[in-house]
């Protein structure tokens, strides 16, 4: 797959230079500190006008971070990754432009580049794969699909932000060949090939210096690698102002408050920081929103437009392409609908599915499909769908909603809101079905406001214990039928990162005892503490939350058991909780939260054909692996999870997943999310995931690359040169054969190693992929282009990258645990 990585066409640089030089310095430096929290200054001297931003790995949230204003929930970049299908994520990436035109946005804050050096990252679901090649070829994708329909991609975290531990200060110790030739591959791919139009820096730093000061961004990214768009920082990432001035960090973020203003002013008055420098910073500001439109004389490459339609069946099938068929040793996928009376859909998961990870990658979607819903959309009334919940997986109280929750007065679905100043005067009021609530930079109402009241009414739908409460940071109190129910601090524990208190928040709760049909009036309050400076400004998140009663797990799981028993099939969805994959912290253990091991167990020990779906961003234990008739790994795959499933289980589609990262069975000798005196050392090197010499999958429960679809595959031939010169890219040809019944698709992996070598290498390390598609009995031919740099490794002492002569192995198949086809080449 080749791509352009010019730019659209822009103003002449001799124009953009005028522009620049026609400005004051303190006109330039407001320029460089962003307005708020996602836009950019206008400037009407030189024809800018408020330039928009956004984060957007799984979706694109816009300005206004709630459920009035939705975003398409893409399936996570761990899932995109999961396609090896490069195509397919190019296509996603135009739907994501589409998404950030209609929101008014100009630039999307993705995609997430870092490795999965561990499965303990907290940030895990937001990345693409252990490997860097993957993770080139599927970034260099989303970027042109982006860039192309013309809005700007930004690649992040530049660079090592792999783990979130102490990720604001910590210290990335890493030699220079791994640095090269794994964590900095991406960055230089993407780059390269997709001419990317802007790069974040990271909050961490790297071999001693923090990277919003790091000398890489102007030696490596500009110098060597030609980049000439702009460097903004992570937000809040930026902490002085001459060192990160004199660095090619162009853009503090967010604003307006920031480390440069008036005090690079006088830096640069006093001869501290180049003007020149500032220039430059200036330029590729002008440069990047000439690219995007938002420069007077410039135009955008022309966006696509998805209507609902459209949206729903690129989602549906780009999370059937996502999940991994792990295991069905006993056949029983794909299902017969025929020959099914009864589907018991258990789980945590199965009624109210995870679609995406936490923290700045969330967005709201319009609505989600859960797995329940999708099947029984999908074979109701033919086939009758029970369910039971079986666990609780959370021990939070989840936020509130349907169809509890009732505007006082009206009966209207959901809560009133209402803004008082220090005064109690009403300030402002609004309506809203969500109980997330999150205002950053601006309320949307003027005056002071000193406090934010939620007024609903909770109808019991059963009778029992209902708790409510509140999540967030800061003062809380509530009360319940007119009577307080708590008045609480809600504090961070200490040492938090503060995207935990956004994520995660602490929480106040109180139980009320209610009978079926009763109704009682809730009053939740949050004191804002002292007034801001500006009417209208606030940044506020907080949640109003709910949990109906609940029997207790062992009710649930004998429950479970029992529906489980009278089933054809058993659909058991598990999965992770906000509580322990999030951004903003690691994960402390892999192994599936609350009884949810054990709730596997005992319902595959009740029927044996019970199909376990994973729905997490991240590798989780499966002790029970060898127990249940399949498992299907579903990532987070956004809002069409649950009729995508239902393509799937019932042989619609096709799970065209293979797996980015490894699978390991346990955590011994996982690599360390832990700083020690704030530093990190990544002491594993080069033996990251499937390339670790120690485990050559020895530990691992599925491997890197793995993943079964519904045929069987054999592998016949390699072609490959017997001897390629040195730069020169290789061609291999592998000759494949459909064996199976049905017409599928297989992704041919090609991998290399070097036996003997003076080098210390991987056991093996990808070189390419191509994906093949047969009708049973079908033979097809993969290519594959193997670039001249899989031949070759960083060499500290030449400062570059070096051959070493001599013979290279390359093997074929279907993971990187299983190569039947292999062949020898001389790179010399």
């Amino acid at each position: 797959m080749t791509h352009s990585a010019a730019a659209p066409p822009a103003l002449d640089e001799s124009e953009l230079a005028a522009r620049v030089a026609s400005l004051s310095l303190e006109q330039k430096v407001r320029l460089l500190t962003g307005a708020d929290f996602w836009s950019l200054h206008p400037e009407p001297a030189v024809g800018l006008r408020r330039l928009i931003v956004s984060d957007g790995p799984a979706g694109v949230r816009g300005e206004r971070w709630d459920e009035r204003d939705p975003s398409a929930n893409v399936p996570s970049p761990t899932a995109l990754a999961a396609t090896w299908d490069e195509e397919l994520v190019e296509e996603l990436g135009g739907l994501l432009a589409s998404e950030a035109r209609r929101k008014g946005v100009d630039v999307v804050l993705a995609p997430t580049v870092n490795l999965h050096r561990t499965p303990y990252g907290g940030r895990h679901f937001e990345c693409f794969s252990e490997d860097p090649l993957l993770t080139a070829r599927i970034g260099v994708s989303f970027v042109c699909g982006i860039q192309d329909a013309g809005v700007g991609a930004t690649v992040k975290h530049f660079v090592a932000n792999d783990s979130e531990t102490e990720r604001m200060t910590l210290d990335a110790r890493i030699d220079e060949r791994t640095l090269r030739e794994l964590y900095l591959a991406p960055f230089e791919a993407i780059v390269r090939e997709a001419g990317v139009w802007s790069v974040m820096a990271a909050y961490n730093g790297v071999n001693g210096e923090p990277m919003t000061e790091s000398r890489l961004l102007r030696d490596l990214l500009q110098r060597e690698l030609g980049f000439d768009g702009l460097v903004m920082s992570d937000w809040f990432a930026t902490r002085s102002t001459e060192a990160s001035a004199r660095a090619a960090l162009d853009l503090v973020m967010p604003g307006p408050v920031g480390p440069w203003g008036d005090s690079l002013v006088a830096a640069v008055r006093a001869g501290n920081v180049d003007p020149a420098a500032i220039d430059d910073k200036v330029l590729r500001l002008l440069r990047l929103a000439a690219r995007v439109g938002a420069l007077e004389g410039t135009t955008p490459a022309p966006t696509p437009t998805y209507d609902d339609a459209e949206i729903a069946s690129t989602l549906r099938r780009t999370a059937a392409a996502s999940f991994v068929l792990a295991s069905n040793d006993r056949g029983l996928l794909p299902l017969d609908p025929g020959a099914l009376r009864r589907i018991a859909v258990v789980g945590p998961n199965a009624g109210a599915a995870r679609t995406l990870g936490g923290g700045s990658a969330t967005v709201f979607p319009p609505y989600t499909v859960s797995p329940l819903e999708g099947l029984r959309a999908a074979l109701e009334p033919r086939v009758e769908i029970v369910h039971a919940v079986g666990v609780k997986a959370s021990t939070r109280v989840p936020i509130a909603g349907a169809p509890w929750l009732h505007v006082p007065g009206s009966g209207e679905p959901g809560v009133e809101v209402r803004f008082l100043d220090a005064d109690g005067t009403l300030l402002a009021s609004e309506r809203r079905p969500g109980c997330a609530f999150t205002w950053l930079g601006s309320s949307d109402h003027e005056g002071p406001i000193a406090r934010i009241e939620v007024n609903t009414v909770l109808r019991a739908t059963e009778p029992g214990t209902y708790t409510v409460g509140a999540s967030g940071l800061g003062r809380y109190w509530m009360s319940v039928g007119g009577e307080i129910a708590f008045d609480e601090q809600l504090e961070l524990r200490p040492g938090a990162d503060i995207v935990e208190g956004i994520m995660v928040p602490p929480q106040a709760t109180h139980d009320a005892e209610l009978a079926a049909g009763e109704e009682i009036a809730i009053l939740l309050a949050h004191e804002l503490g002292p007034l801001p400076d500006e009417p209208g400004s606030v940044g506020v998140n907080f949640q109003l939350n709910l949990a109906p009663p609940y029997r207790g797990d062992d009710h649930e799981i004998e429950h479970a058991i029992a529906v489980a028993r009278g089933a054809d099939v058993v659909i058991l969805v598990v999965g992770t909780t906000e509580e322990v994959e999030s951004e903003g912290f690691d994960r402390a253990s892999l192994s599936l939260p609350g009884r949810q091991d054990e709730l596997v167990r005992r319902v595959a020990a009740a029927n044996p054909k019970t199909i376990v779906v994973v729905n997490a961003g991240a590798p989780v234990l499966m002790p029970w692996a060898q127990d249940v008739a399949a498992v299907l790994i579903a990532w987070f795959p956004g809002q069409e999870f649950g009729n995508a499933l239902a393509d799937v289980l019932l042989g619609l589609a096709e799970p065209g997943g293979r797996l980015p990262t490894t699978w390991p069975t346990a955590e011994a000798g996982l690599p360390s999310t832990r700083p020690i005196d704030g530093v990190l050392q990544y002491d594993e090197g080069l033996s990251v995931g499937y390339r670790d010499r120690q485990r050559d999958g020895r530990t691992t429960l599925f491997p890197f690359g793995h993943g079964l679809g519904f045929s069987s595959w054999e592998y016949e031939s390699i072609d490959a040169p017997r001897h390629a010169q040195p730069g020169a890219a290789v061609r291999i040809t592998v000759a494949v054969r459909n064996t199976g019944r049905r017409r599928s698709r297989e992704v041919v992996q090609v991998y290399a190693s070097r036996p003997d070598s003076a080098v210390q290498r991987p056991v093996r390390w990808l070189v390419g992929f191509a994906s093949v598609r047969a009708e049973p009995g079908e033979q097809a031919s993969a290519t594959i282009i193997v670039p001249p740099r899989a031949f070759e490794h960083w060499g500290v002492e030449e400062g570059r990258w070096v051959l070493e002569p001599g013979a290279f192995d390359l093997a074929a198949g279907s993971s990187s645990a299983l190569l039947p086809m292999s062949t020898r080449i001389t790179v010399a």
